[in-house]
């Protein structure tokens, strides 16, 4: 039996994150905007668009939907995008994830549509869905997207990709595979029935697959449902062609920049299951207030977006105090959550209301209090009486009028509860295998981001309706250059604790030295800090103690570590840092990350970092490093006692670049710096004077030059996926597997996510092919790595995924590079 309250509650927390995300968390809408919403309000239709990661979505499609047609339209992402590259930074993984889910949130803020995710995790590229399925917990992710399904109610389901190899990407096919199978599943009492207690099932009208002509794959036909999409919004003063660009353009750690596109515009749908639509998408679905018997309500809609006047849109709020009445009344329900929501935001739009909540720090403790600044204005002419604020469930009467246009601030002490939890992402909360988050509350799923843990509602009296505005707190600050900052509130631990490096190499048994930084988060922390070390290793203190007296301030403690013998077995394993205050102990470390066109991203990982012990031997120490797209070799390099230097225009066109025993260029560097099409000659006469000169991967779209080496090659888009696929050794007496370093299969174990990518093609005979590997099932590739002697010096392209490697602390790969850069 449905749980009306907890099914309300649930579909209220999957309405949209917008004022959760935005620079500022509640944007006023203009007078366009207003009679927009006000068509939107009329109209009960909804569209749920899946795909499997960030960018796969099609924005122009999102945002005809959401802002022509009026549907409330979302977009299901099974992953976070954690597996791609990152042209913007060096972050990866999971740290990567969430930089591409606020660049979904902030394409959703400019399309319109709303955001999901599964727990899906994006392990890389898979070739297809058979692998893929191998490593996401199918049953799991499928009951993810019938949960989702469930609580959205989509009337039509769309598919980004088809369910098979023309879609290109195992995760793309596995996309379209589980959405089918949700489409039924979602509609049957048997399948998932523990979710039954808070939603009920959902048959949608039909499932599409909106087919496409790109990547030379042409898959759109004549016959197939048809839309076009190149309609121009006069009230936003944009066609969905450029709101489409702009969106897709947020997507910037992908260099997914686009520019507009005007006019006509054709897209195609074939169907899966369902009627077939002719006329319209929503053909034989009602759209309208009678769809839940509300002729009245239709009318009264209708009305007030008939009598809405732009100058004066305050004069519409007795109709939509009239409206709300009406959806009020109406039994518990879909329709009349979301609607009532919509109602509501048009009746503060209209008259100007604008309400916050402030902290005046940016971090905050559990446990601890916190000042608050909570602000509001009315600037319209309607009676409005602010009669409480509640924070955090208690209570504060004011009965106080707002007057018009008078700017009104409460100055409040907060207590932060003691069980608020820190502020980290609900899906990293726990160590999760390869594939697939694991999530405690499963509730959480379909959620961007995390609830906020604090916030004030504002009840305002408007004429004789109640509206309860809820604003999560936030942090405000003025930034000489770029002006007014909002950021989310950080609920942090007491005290936090920060290594130098995420990984430690060992070559010999000497200790190396390990600081640590603490950091308090309030004031008057002390305590003791430790290092958890596995076996293997040992420290020359159990425990330092450390005492600071104002929040914000710092120590630093030194310990030496070091292994207990090296005796040709690599070790891998983790260290973490355990800091003691008040009788309790924390592990957690606090990284920020900051994008200006995405709100500031703080998580609190783990203070750890991988111990490694390698046999490693060495030829020269000096490299100069020409940074690409972003990555950590060059601080790996660092860690196993190389001196890198970072060259640039005048160190490579002015300087001596002799000086250096191998050159490396960082991950699509050829990608992404323009001035290597000047560079490249320089480098290449540097291997033919002597030098060596390795290349990592790069792809094939806007390279600054094509002659990447001194004999031709392309770049194609093979690829090896699995991390663990056999490697021939075709050449196993030349120096990369010989020297300094004796290479065996043992060094090509514990890869993580893939071998490589976009290995050299068409390759000149000049060039030797030390490796081959397979993906299962496929055929060999011997293009992960070319080699050619070049004057008196070594080239050296790969696509072996060393930046990947490198930062994971994987021996194997460590050895294999030491042995590609040397002489």
């Amino acid at each position: 039996m449905l749980n009306i309250r907890n099914f309300i509650l649930l579909a209220s927390l999957l309405m949209p994150a917008t004022i959760r995300t935005s620079a500022q968390t509640a944007p006023a809408l203009n007078a366009a905007e207003i009679k927009l919403q006000l068509k939107k309000l009329a109209t009960l239709g909804s569209v749920l668009y899946i795909a499997a990661h960030p960018d796969d979505e099609n924005t122009k499609l999102l945002g005809f939907l959401s802002k022509e047609s009026l549907y409330r339209t979302g977009y299901l992402s099974l992953t976070r995008g954690d597996g791609g590259q990152n042209l913007i930074g060096n972050e990866q993984a999971e740290q990567l994830g969430l930089i591409r889910t606020q660049e979904l949130l902030a394409a959703r803020r400019i399309d319109g549509a709303e955001q999901f995710f599964t727990r899906a995790n994006d392990f890389g590229f898979s070739k297809n869905q058979e692998e893929t399925f191998t490593i996401w917990d199918r049953k799991k992710i499928l009951g993810d997207v019938v949960w989702i399904i469930r609580n959205f109610q989509p009337d039509v389901i769309i598919c980004r990709f088809p369910a098979d190899s023309r879609a290109g990407h195992g995760h793309h096919t596995a996309s379209a595979v589980l959405a089918a199978e949700a489409f039924d599943a979602a509609a049957d009492p048997t399948k998932y029935p523990e979710q039954l207690s808070k939603v009920k099932v959902w048959q949608a009208k039909r499932i599409l697959w909106n087919t496409f002509n790109f990547g030379g794959n042409n898959t759109t036909s004549e016959d197939q449902f048809k839309m076009d999409l190149g309609a121009y919004n006069p009230l936003l003063g944009k066609g969905f062609g450029e709101i489409a660009a702009e969106s897709r353009s947020q997507h910037k750690s992908q260099g997914f920049g686009v520019p507009s596109s005007r006019g006509t515009s054709i897209e195609y749908f074939e169907t899966i299951k369902g009627d077939k639509p002719k006329t319209s998408l929503m053909d034989g679905i009602q759209t309208d207030w009678p769809r839940i018997n509300q002729k009245a309500i239709q009318e009264l809609v209708n009305a007030a977006g008939k009598n809405y006047n732009m100058e004066n849109p305050s004069a519409t709020i007795p109709q939509l105090l009239e409206i709300r009445k009406k959806i009020k009344a109406l039994p518990d329900g879909y329709w009349k959550t979301l609607k009532l929501r919509e109602t509501d935001k048009l009746i503060l739009a209209c008259a100007g209301i604008w309400a916050e909540a402030f902290s005046t720090s940016a971090e905050v403790v559990p446990g601890e209090t916190m000042g608050s600044n909570l602000q509001l204005i009315n600037r319209s002419n309607i009676t409005v009486t602010l009669e409480k604020i509640s924070i955090n469930g208690k209570d504060t009467a004011i009965q106080q009028p707002l007057a018009y246009n008078k700017f009104t601030t409460f100055q409040k002490t907060v207590a932060i509860p003691a069980e608020t939890a820190i502020s980290q992402p609900y899906w990293l909360q726990e160590p999760h295998p390869i594939g697939t988050y694991t999530i405690k509350d499963e509730s959480l799923i379909g959620h961007p981001e995390n609830i906020p843990a604090l916030s004030a509602t504002f009840y305002l009296k408007v004429e004789d309706e109640v509206i309860a505005v809820e604003r999560p707190f936030i942090y405000k600050f003025t930034d000489p250059v770029k002006g007014e900052i909002y950021r989310p509130l950080v609920i942090a631990p007491p005290v936090i604790a920060s290594l130098s490096n995420q990984v430690f190499v060992f070559t010999k048994t000497e200790p190396q030295t390990v600081p640590v930084k603490i950091h308090s988060m309030k004031s008057n922390v002390s305590g003791t800090v430790s290092l958890q070390l596995p076996a293997g290793f040992k420290a020359d203190k159990a425990s330092i103690p450390y005492s600071l007296t104002g929040k914000g301030d710092e120590t630093e403690v030194i310990f030496h570590v070091s292994p207990v013998k090296i005796n040709g077995q690599n070790i891998v394993d983790t260290m973490t840092v355990a800091v003691s205050t008040n009788g309790k102990e924390y592990t957690q470390s606090m990284t920020t990350i900051e994008y200006d066109h995405i709100p500031s991203i703080t998580i609190f990982p783990s203070a750890s970092a991988r111990l490694v012990t390698v046999n490693l031997k060495y030829n020269g120490r000096k490299l100069g490093y020409i940074p690409g797209a972003g990555d950590k070799v060059a601080e790996s390099l660092r860690q196993v006692g190389y001196e890198v230097s970072l060259l640039g225009e005048k160190e490579i066109m002015q300087g001596d670049l002799a000086q250096f025993d191998a050159i490396i260029t960082g991950v699509r560097a050829y990608n992404t710096q323009d001035r290597l099409r000047y560079w490249q000659p320089r480098l290449l006469d540097y291997v033919k004077n002597g030098g060596t000169l390795l290349i990592q991967y790069n792809v094939s779209g806007n390279l600054a030059t094509d002659q990447l080496g001194p004999f031709p090659f392309s770049l194609s888009r093979d690829r090896t996926t699995n991390e663990a696929a056999p490697v021939k050794f075709l050449l196993p007496q030349d120096k990369v597997f010989t020297y300094p370093n004796e290479i065996g299969q043992k060094d090509f174990d514990g890869w993580i996510q893939e071998r490589g990518l976009y290995y050299p093609a068409s390759v000149n005979s000049a060039y030797l092919k030390p490796l081959e590997m397979n993906d299962p099932g496929e055929r060999s590739l011997d293009g992960s790595t070319i080699i050619a002697n070049y004057g008196k010096g070594k080239y050296v392209y790969t696509g072996l995924a060393f930046f990947r490697q490198l930062p994971a602390g994987v021996p194997g790969a460590y050895r294999l590079f030491v042995n590609m850069i040397s002489k």
